[in-house]
């Protein structure tokens, strides 16, 4: 995911990036909603010379597109506590940052700060958001994008056989170790509400909801394979039933699809 790395602690981040399966989840992440968060960019009127803070990065797609979209008349700043995804020098400054407990970067000077599966994740959201809502300059825009697993629980909604049943179960397990983490799988829907308390106006938001296809099938597959460790440590499945479940990713079998992606912004008042 698209977020802060935290220490491999009860407390800490699950899907953390120093996995190597973290950068697969990167590239099929992108693929799923860049470009669902590119038309929130331009539906915002982000444009060449624009200042940017991307929060908890972690892969490059995103500071990328920002770059080419500000131009070199803009400024660019991607941040994650663990950033050795990111890619000084391509157009943007990467800086390690923990948006809980570190100051904003500049603060109130940013015409965009956004985070896209981040919030979700971290207990103390509500310090994340204000460090985040402090560094926007007055008019500047607050994008947040989170998934409502709680609104969309399953991993195939057709749940037609034995392959589905288990997948649905693994989706399960997977969602109990994010619980266990602090995640909140009811945060996407609250998104709307947030912004307008912590100020900010002009709030809209919108849904978006991947249902099948080869991207969400090898973001499954990289997750399972990210988290297999955790779930067999805590019991929530075994080896035999993850084996089959990416035997039948990998054939094909299943229409996975994923929990809604919640993007909502809104605007500091000037």
């Amino acid at each position: 995911m698209t977020s802060l790395d935290q220490p491999d602690s009860p407390q800490g981040y699950l899907l953390d990036n120093a996995r190597a399966e973290a950068g697969e989840r990167f590239t099929w992440l992108a693929e799923l909603f860049d470009g669902v968060t590119r038309g929130h960019l331009d539906r915002l009127g982000i444009g060449p010379g624009a200042r940017c803070w991307e929060v908890g990065a972690g892969g490059r797609s995103i500071p990328e597109a920002l770059a080419a979209t500000v131009g070199p008349t803009g400024y660019v700043l991607a941040t994650d506590i663990n950033p050795s995804w990111l890619t000084a020098g391509d157009g943007y400054d990467v800086r390690r940052h923990d948006v809980v407990a570190d100051p904003p970067p500049e603060p109130g000077t940013f015409d965009l700060v956004h985070a896209r599966l981040v919030l979700v994740h971290l207990p103390d959201r509500a310090r994340a958001l204000a460090t985040m809502v402090a560094a926007l300059r007055p008019g500047g825009w607050l994008l947040l994008e989170d998934a409502d697993t709680a609104l969309q629980p399953l991993a195939c909604l057709d749940e037609s056989g034995p392959a589905q049943q288990r997948a649905n179960r693994l989706r399960n397990a997977v969602r109990e170790l994010l619980t266990r983490r602090g995640a909140d799988l009811r945060y996407g829907r609250t998104l709307p509400r947030t912004l307008r308390e912590a100020g900010l106006v002009e709030v809209a938001a919108a849904g978006s909801f991947p249902v099948g296809g080869p991207a969400c099938n090898q973001l499954e597959a990289a997750t399972i394979r990210h988290v297999r460790g955790e779930l067999l440590t805590a019991g929530l499945a075994d080896d035999t039933e993850l084996d089959a479940h990416l035997a039948a990713i990998h054939a094909g079998e299943l229409d996975l699809t994923l929990a809604p992606l919640i993007s909502a912004w809104g605007r500091r008042p000037s």
